[in-house]
């Protein structure tokens, strides 16, 4: 890997690439080195050679993002980087540390931080296995519980018992692992190494069953909460979440799939969107707010309007805005401040294209994403678009899958985009004369990928030729049909997959018995 390193990292990097020889001396290296030898066996995948710097660590704190970051001596972000070799090297290390029967004044470890970690699609490890979030809430959870069970039964030294290490983690939890975690929680009182959740995600959860974990997490805590798809939070439940609990560090907020929906709103449900709108203002920071399929159309200054701090981060894909939404959104607070604005389903450019537009030039200085997928983008808009797009001069990625642009198009688009310094992704569609004529926008899943393969494959060329010329072989461009990579759904679409597989047979069995009874 061609990166800046210094002579120390390369040094590091010569002692570390013999497991065996560094294993036995590590007892005689200076402490304020660790970090050193502990980015460089990662680099190398020396999982021996970290396990042994973790089990031995002689200092204060252990923060991953700090030791994988981007450092003096090596100037290679690792933060990437999931490897599992070097992931269950690192935690099965933690869990010895505990264990070793050194004397406990050389114990110096008081806090671990593992939330530094970022789960992308490439593993660029050699084992090219990645533990990703769910994985690392399994292992840390089964290694909080098997240390309870171990010191109980052998009986070790008591002292063991006072070590005090705070484990700060993303935690990712679903019905699989629910049971794992919620005993790891309820026990982390009496286990030297202790949970501490900072981001808590939950999927394919019971309700009930979220409401019960959300409390062992404490709440109080947590900076980010996510709430997604086989949850099935509706309003009355996010208002007694609001009302039980208090979150008063939360910046960033992921609702489920139609959570809000105004379309059978009564007098009573607009008091409760009022009080969480008033709960979210009051007790939280949130500066992250996602709220895609919810229905939100003429409610956006209602729920917005309240919070005290301005949203970096803003999705109301699939919404239904009406033009008072998108005129309250650009006319916010809110505006001057988004860096990534999801803005997809929308018909922006015949709805409100003024307004649009005043949105994009109010949020300019700052906005780094944006994401206006299935927005009937046509070839007559494309001046417009870039009219808006041009004051983004911070832009780093732009996604537009699902518009009804054809080939030219895309080409004058492309050649504008280059002129966007920072602009590193772009996710643009399939053109629209590469499918059969007549095809109708949003185009479904059935008929996504009945298209000319060919002819995309040349246009996509000509596209990647037109960054090429302009030097900007930095930008990636592609076409995920079925959108971005998510890792958390990878990790879990299994699970996912067999849930859905679940709920259409009682779906079917509850359909066949209504026939059978009618």
């Amino acid at each position: 890997r061609a990166t800046m390193k210094s002579l120390r990292f390369i040094s590091a990097e010569v002692f570390v690439s013999n497991a065996e020889f560094a294993r036995k001396r590590l007892g005689g290296v200076a402490h304020n080195l660790f970090p050193l030898l502990f980015k460089a066996s990662y680099l190398l995948e020396q999982g021996e050679v970290i396990h042994d710097l973790v089990e031995n660590w002689p200092l204060i704190d252990f923060n991953m993002r700090k030791l994988l970051g981007t450092t003096a001596d090596c100037q290679e972000d690792l933060s990437q980087s999931t490897c599992l070799v070097c992931l269950e090297s690192c935690l099965t290390g933690l869990r010895d540390y505990v264990l070793n029967p050194s004397s406990l004044y050389m114990k110096r470890l008081k806090v671990v931080d593992l939330t530094g970690i970022k789960d992308v699609e490439v593993q660029c490890c050699e084992c090219k296995k990645a533990m990703g979030r769910w994985a690392r809430t399994q292992m840390l959870s089964k290694i909080c519980l098997d240390l309870l069970v171990y010191l109980q039964q052998t009986r070790r030294n008591p002292d063991t018992f006072d070590i005090n290490i705070e484990v700060l983690i993303d935690l990712f939890v679903t019905e699989r692992n629910y049971e794992l975690v919620v005993q790891a929680l309820l026990k982390r009182c009496h286990c030297p190494l202790k949970i501490c959740c900072v981001a808590f995600r939950s999927d394919n959860l019971a309700l009930q069953k979220f409401f019960y974990i959300i409390k062992l997490t404490d709440p109080s805590a947590l900076r980010k909460l996510e709430i997604v798809h086989n949850v099935r939070l509706e309003m009355e439940h996010l208002e007694m979440l609001f009302n039980t609990m208090h979150f008063p560090l939360l910046m960033s907020l992921t609702l489920p799939a139609r959570t809000i929906n105004v379309r059978r709103f009564t007098a009573t449900d607009e008091r409760m969107l009022c009080n969480i709108a008033e709960k979210m203002g009051e007790m939280m920071q949130l500066t992250e707010l996602s709220v895609p399929y919810s229905i939100l159309t003429g409610r956006i200054q209602k729920l917005l309007s309240p919070l005290k701090t301005p949203l970096k981060m803003l999705d109301v894909s699939n919404c239904s805005l009406n033009l008072a939404d998108m005129d309250y959104l650009a006319s916010s607070f809110h505006a001057n401040h988004l860096e990534a604005l999801d803005l997809s389903g929308h018909d922006l450019s015949d709805i409100y294209p003024s307004v649009f537009l005043k949105l994009l030039r109010h949020s300019s200085s700052v906005l780094r994403s944006l994401t206006l997928e299935d927005c009937n983008i046509q070839d007559t808009h494309i001046n417009m678009l870039i009219l808006g797009l041009s004051p983004c001069q911070k832009l780093q990625e732009f996604k537009f899958l699902g518009n009804p642009l054809s080939s030219q198009a895309l080409k004058h688009l492309f050649t504008f985009l280059c002129e966007l310094p920072l602009l590193k992704n772009v996710e643009f569609p399939v053109p629209r004369d590469c499918y059969p004529v007549g095809i109708t926008y949003p185009i479904d899943d059935a008929s996504l990928c009945i298209y000319d393969h060919q002819k995309y494959e040349r246009v996509a060329e000509e596209l990647k030729l037109i960054l090429l010329q302009a030097n900007r072989e930095d930008v990636k461009a592609s076409t995920p049909l079925f959108g971005s990579y998510d890792a958390a759904l990878q990790e879990t679409n299994n699970e996912l997959g067999a849930y859905l597989i679940k709920s259409f047979k009682e779906t079917l069995e509850k359909f066949t018995t209504s026939l059978k009874m009618s």
